[in-house]
């Protein structure tokens, strides 16, 4: 696909969204065709760092000792100690609004079979689970590429639904997003573009505009 017709798909996406009082975001629908999402080996399970970021605020969480957490002052949303991961547990409620509540996790090596063990059965099935990390690794420069990746998951149905910018992003830096995840979804597919179908653009409220694809 090239730029200039994504561009114009979003451009007539964009403006069939009515004004809204919240910051909508930009989504493009990719639908598959002739894959065996049975087979989990086939589905797409990506994260993607889009060139010009989301556009929008993206927390992230980090579960580690003291010292990698002095390390990313200031650049993680959330810490979460060893001790406070150990008590997570007591209260499923609170600790399942808080998975909701950030968008991607980092933890410490060594506390990953705690992490496992006690958030696994609520962090797996949201596709949350913690990135690990060494205990010698700077955070910060992974926090903030995390801060513009998005997910691409297929799981069991043919379609995958990805936000690739915002309504007030430059139009040509919301294009550069959608080739890129358009791009990396395609070298996951065996027959590459082949395998899709049709791809859809459109806003958080608005109506969806069919991108011409080859």
């Amino acid at each position: 696909m090239d730029s200039e017709t994504l561009k114009k798909s979003l451009e007539e996406a964009i403006s069939k969204s009515p004004k809204r009082n919240f910051g909508e975001s930009v989504d493009l629908a990719v639908n598959l065709k002739d894959v065996d999402l049975s087979n989990p080996k086939n589905r797409i399970n990506e994260e993607i760092i889009l060139p010009n970021g989301r556009g929008k605020k993206v927390k992230i969480g980090l579960i580690s000792g003291n010292e990698m957490a002095s390390k990313a002052k200031g650049a993680a949303d959330k810490f979460i100690s060893a001790e406070e991961l150990d008590k997570m547990s007591d209260d499923k409620r609170a600790t399942k609004k808080m998975v909701n509540d950030v968008d991607f996790f980092i933890a410490e090596v060594a506390l990953m079979p705690r992490v496992g063990k006690i958030l696994g059965g609520i962090m797996g099935p949201r596709g949350k689970m913690p990135r690990p990390l060494p205990s010698n690794v700077d955070p910060v420069p992974v926090i903030n590429n995390l801060r513009k990746t998005v997910k691409a998951r297929s799981k069991e149905k043919p379609v995958v639904h990805i936000a690739i910018g915002t309504k007030d992003m430059e139009i040509e830096k919301i294009t550069q997003n959608g080739l890129e995840v358009l791009k990396r979804i395609e070298s996951k597919l065996e027959k590459g573009e082949d395998s899709i179908r049709t791809v859809y653009v459109k806003t958080s409220m608005g109506p969806a505009v069919k991108v011409e694809v080859k």
